[in-house]
């Protein structure tokens, strides 16, 4: 249950929707399984899986759902090669070259016979709808699986207008500072083992693992230019996590104790008051959290009159 990665939005004149209602409008675009010739398809699920059918989990305006995205997986090398297979075996009973829209025509009778028989991937992708703060939080790797989601939503709802969350200060900029400046970091922010530094220019990009960031060799790197675009941190007794310039979340761990509270928990062996319970603590340590990220970033950034889809 517990997140790993986190895109947040913010809300704009969101839906008053119940749980009823909201329930009903994810249930028409419930998942259903591929069908032969299809590619792709991504519907809602349990979030509880096989143990639950509720599509909706909503406690004290913590909303929890979840996208079950399949997806048919065909080699591109497999289709080039049966594609040439076959073109060659033209040109040598016609003796003659293919010309170029016939060979397309062969790629797309290839890649239509062969995608039923192709294997399927089905990935799970979460999303956390804070009503109360207007914010959503979806646990994807990345930016494009988060949009896809979000697409997904608005399909449901009719209309969704969010725009990615931003703060006064630039992540770069903060991270850089904090990276360079120890007395610049707030006292609860502690610096881990990991960043990313980027270059002005073409110098490209040099990522550091397991490493002391208060080095002398961090602090010259600095000093050439270079600015933090990950950077890895932890908020103490809280969790950590890798901020991203984008401020994307990633590599997020929870403290043991919140852990601990969550699995000591009587749940009576039910599965959906298990994922209950550890869903509204990971989400009140996370909404508090976020706050005070935004806070040492300067605040969120204005968003009057900046309201487009995404």
């Amino acid at each position: 249950m517990w997140f790993k990665h986190l895109h947040l939005y913010r809300l704009h004149d969101a839906p008053e929707l119940d749980a009823a209602s909201l329930e009903t409008a994810l249930d028409e675009q419930a998942f259903r399984p591929l069908g032969g010739s299809e590619a792709r398809r991504l519907g809602w699920s349990a979030p509880a899986g096989r143990a639950g059918t509720q599509l909706l989990h909503e406690l004290q305006g913590q909303r929890l759902m979840t996208a079950l995205r399949q997806e048919r997986i065909l080699p591109a090398s497999v289709v080039r090669e049966e594609v040439e297979e076959r073109s060659e075996a033209i040109e040598a009973s016609e003796g003659r070259k293919l010309r170029r829209q016939e060979k397309l025509a062969i790629k797309e009778q290839v890649y239509e016979e062969l995608l039923p028989r192709a294997f399927v991937r089905s990935q799970k992708v979460d999303l956390w709808w804070d009503s109360r703060r207007g914010l959503i939080a979806v646990n994807a790797s990345s930016r494009k699986r988060a949009e896809e989601l979000l697409d997904l939503l608005r399909e449901t709802l009719g209309s969704l207008k969010v725009t990615p969350l931003a703060s006064q200060t630039l992540p770069m900029r903060a991270m850089t500072t904090w990276l360079g400046d120890p007395g610049s970091r707030p006292a609860d922010l502690v610096l881990g083992d990991q960043v990313e530094l980027k270059a002005k220019g073409d110098d490209g990009v040099l990522r550091a693992r397991q490493v002391d960031l208060d080095s002398d060799e961090i602090q010259q790197l600095l000093e050439s230019g270079r600015q933090a675009s990950k950077l890895a941190l932890s908020i103490e007794g809280r969790l950590s996590f890798v901020l991203h310039d984008d401020l994307a979340i990633k590599s997020l761990r929870f403290d043991d104790a919140l852990i601990d509270e969550a699995s000591q928990t009587d749940d009576g062996d039910d599965a959906v008051v298990r994922l209950e319970t550890a869903f509204i603590l990971m989400t009140q340590a996370l909404a508090e959290n976020i706050e005070r990220l935004i806070e040492w970033l300067g605040g969120e950034a204005g968003h009057a009159g900046d309201t487009r889809s995404t």
